[in-house]
């Protein structure tokens, strides 16, 4: 397989502006790719969600077809609808990697209703009366062919994006709107979204599809998972004992409680009590990432809980707990 070729963009020029294309260096994802893995059919109804907290699952013709668009309301412009900002990232996503199924969920509807039904009690509506949409999305692409094995779970290259209207000012005019983008892999065996800083943006400001396309291609072209994929598979070989899992729970839950001017100076953490809980709870009940017969555990098992105690979170803090998974545990490999 040529993968210069594979990495090429088909039709980029649809979406990036001729002259500003391969501006950077590309990532030979050579190693990561194989051409006999097909993509796998998967029945959503039982698969692994990859955010639990307040979503429901829902899928593109539900967006198009069954949703409002939010609008300024001083001139009435429309927004970047959700369904228009997936299928802008799933045209960049697709001039690479043509075998891809993306996943979406929702939070927070807002719902209201038609004029004629203004006297209407709610249990008296009917579903032409009502209107709908939903303040926070989020959807991952995966792509089934880009895969690497780290301790026998199989991670999948994944990208994906993050909406939140109410991070917009739609109360005044048409301005420049906000998205969050990532790429990192997925674990095929619980659904945890391994994301770090090298492939977030956190603050994507765009006024059209078009600049979020830009912005995709530019954060697919400059990834470069290989150290990451190096210090994943270089956790499997260092463990905490029972006594240091307990200290470090310890030391986060202290850290919650810290007067501010205490934690200056201190890595921070996104994770709260109940998360914290989730963690120690998986160290003692995860079926495929507990503690060892000594009470050990190894780092990529720690990550692995915290990316699962993530999944508890909201949409629109998700992506940010995701990079704080990395770089707590990354500090503590590194304080071992």
């Amino acid at each position: 397989m040529d993968f210069v070729n594979v990495l090429q963009p088909v039709g980029a020029s649809l979406f990036v502006p001729v002259g500003v294309r391969n501006h950077g260096p590309m990532y030979d994802l050579n190693g990561l790719m194989s051409e006999a893995i097909q993509p796998e059919l998967v029945d959503n109804a039982n698969a692994f969600v990859f955010i639990e907290a307040n979503t429901l699952e829902v899928s593109k013709t539900d967006l198009l077809t069954k949703c409002t668009i939010p609008v300024f309301a001083k001139d009435n412009e429309a927004t970047i609808s959700h369904n228009d900002f997936i299928s802008s990232v799933e045209q960049v996503v697709g001039g690479y990697y043509p075998d891809t199924r993306t996943q979406i969920r929702v939070s927070h509807p807002i719902k209201g209703r038609i004029p004629e039904a203004r006297h209407k009690k709610a249990a008296d509506l009917l579903p032409h009366e009502e209107t709908l949409y939903y303040e926070r999305m989020m959807f991952v692409i995966e792509v089934p062919s880009v895969r690497k094995d780290i301790g026998g779970n199989s991670l999948s290259l994944t990208i994906g994006g993050v909406r939140s209207y109410h991070l917009d000012n739609l109360h005044s005019k048409k301005s420049a709107e906000r998205f969050k983008l990532f790429i990192g892999f997925k674990n095929k065996v619980c659904s945890n979204l391994c994301v770090w800083s090298d492939g977030f943006v956190e603050d994507c400001k765009a006024f059209t599809q078009h600049e979020i396309q830009y912005r995709v291609q530019e954060m697919i072209e400059r990834f470069n998972p290989e150290s990451y994929m190096d210090e994943f598979a270089s956790w499997q070989n260092k463990s905490v004992t029972e006594k240091q899992f307990a200290e470090f729970v310890g030391r986060c839950r202290m850290y919650l409680y810290m007067p501010k001017k205490e934690k200056l100076g201190l890595p921070k953490l996104e994770f709260g009590d109940s998360q914290l809980n989730q963690v120690v709870d998986g160290y003692y009940n995860d079926a495929n990432f507990s503690r060892n017969t000594d009470g050990s555990i190894s780092i990529w098992n720690l990550y692995n809980h915290f990316t699962g105690a993530n999944k508890s979170s909201y949409i629109d803090r998700f992506l940010e707990r995701s990079v704080n998974a990395l770089d707590v545990v990354r500090n503590l490999a590194i304080a071992l």
